[in-house]
C-alpha cells in the first residue's frame, strides 16, 4: 500500500510539475493574434468579427483553461496549482489506500469460522495474515490475545480498532487544508488585482474602461481558479469520507460478529 502510495504522490508532483513548465513555455504564443481579428482594409468589420468568433470556437476547453490561467498571474496562479497538486496527490494516495483496505467481512467472518473449527485458532491468525485490510489486523489482533480470556479479546478488538480508524483517516486534514486554502488564495489574488487597478487608474489620471476592465479580469481569474480547485478536491475528498464511514461500518458490525463466533468457540471447546 506504502509503495503504490508513494507512487501516487511522486506522479501528480511530477504531471504537476511538467503542466506548469508546459504553460510556462507556452506562454509567448497564447497571446492573441491581432493579424486575425483586426479588420482590413479591404474587408468589412463584420467578416473579421466573423473570423474572430470561428477562431475562438475552434480553441479546446485545455487551450482556453491554459490562456486564462497564464493572463491570471504567475504568482497567485502557481500557488492554487500548487495547491491543487498537493491536494490531488493526497487524495488519491488515500483512494487507493481506501480501496486496498475494503474486505468483504462476511466472507472473511466464514472463512475464519472455518478455519477455527478445522485448525484452531492458529489456522484462524494465518487466514487474517494472509487477508489485507482493517478488518483483518483487528481480528488478528483479537486472535492473538484468545489465551487471555475472551475478556481481552474484547478489549483488543476495541483498542485495535481506534488504531485503524486513525490509519484510515491519516492525511485528510491536509486534503481539508487545500479545500480552504485554494479559494482564499484566489479571493487574495483578487483584492490584490484590484489594488493594482486602482493604482492604474491613479497613475493615468482618469477613469479608461479599459484599463478597469484588464485590471478587473485578471484579478477575478484567481478566483475562478481557487473555487475550480476547491471544488475538485471537495468531491475527492467526500468521496474518501464515504469510503472510511463504509469501512468503520464493517469493522464495527464485523468485531460484534467476530465476538459471537469466539463466544461459540470458547463454549464448544468446553
Amino acid at each position: 500500500m506504502k509503495k503504490l502510495a508513494l507512487i501516487a504522490i511522486f506522479g501528480m508532483l511530477t504531471l504537476g510539475a511538467s503542466s506548469l513548465v508546459l504553460m510556462a513555455q507556452d506562454q509567448p504564443t497564447t497571446s492573441p493574434d491581432t493579424s486575425v481579428v483586426a479588420p482590413s482594409t479591404t474587408q468589412p468589420s463584420a467578416a473579421a468579427t466573423t473570423e474572430a468568433a470561428t477562431a475562438q470556437e475552434d480553441k479546446s476547453m485545455h487551450q482556453v483553461l491554459k490562456e486564462k490561467f497564464i493572463e491570471g498571474g504567475a504568482g497567485f496562479m502557481g500557488i492554487i496549482a500548487l495547491s491543487m497538486i498537493v491536494g490531488l496527490a493526497v487524495a488519491i494516495e488515500r483512494i487507493i489506500y481506501l480501496s486496498l483496505a475494503t474486505t468483504n467481512t462476511t466472507k472473511l467472518l466464514n472463512r475464519i469460522e472455518k478455519a477455527l473449527g478445522e485448525g484452531g485458532v492458529e489456522a484462524a491468525k494465518d487466514v487474517c495474515r494472509d487477508t489485507r485490510g482493517p478488518v483483518a489486523s483487528i481480528f488478528y489482533q483479537g486472535l492473538e490475545r484468545y489465551d487471555e480470556g475472551l475478556d481481552m479479546v474484547e478489549k483488543s478488538i476495541i483498542s485495535y480498532g481506534s488504531v485503524q480508524m486513525g490509519l484510515l483517516e491519516k492525511n485528510m486534514t491536509w486534503v481539508s487544508l487545500m479545500i480552504m486554502i485554494a479559494p482564499m488564495l484566489g479571493f487574495l489574488g483578487t483584492v490584490i488585482g484590484m489594488v493594482q487597478a486602482f493604482d492604474s487608474i491613479q497613475k493615468a489620471g482618469e477613469i479608461s474602461p479599459v484599463l478597469v476592465a484588464s485590471g478587473i479580469k485578471v484579478a477575478l481569474l484567481t478566483t475562478v481558479f481557487g473555487l475550480i480547485v476547491a471544488m475538485i478536491l471537495q468531491v475527492l475528498y467526500n468521496y474518501s469520507l464515504s469510503k472510511i464511514d463504509s469501512i468503520t461500518n464493517d469493522m464495527e458490525d464485523g468485531s460484534i460478529s467476530f465476538m459471537d463466533m469466539m463466544i461459540r468457540f470458547n463454549m464448544s471447546k468446553k
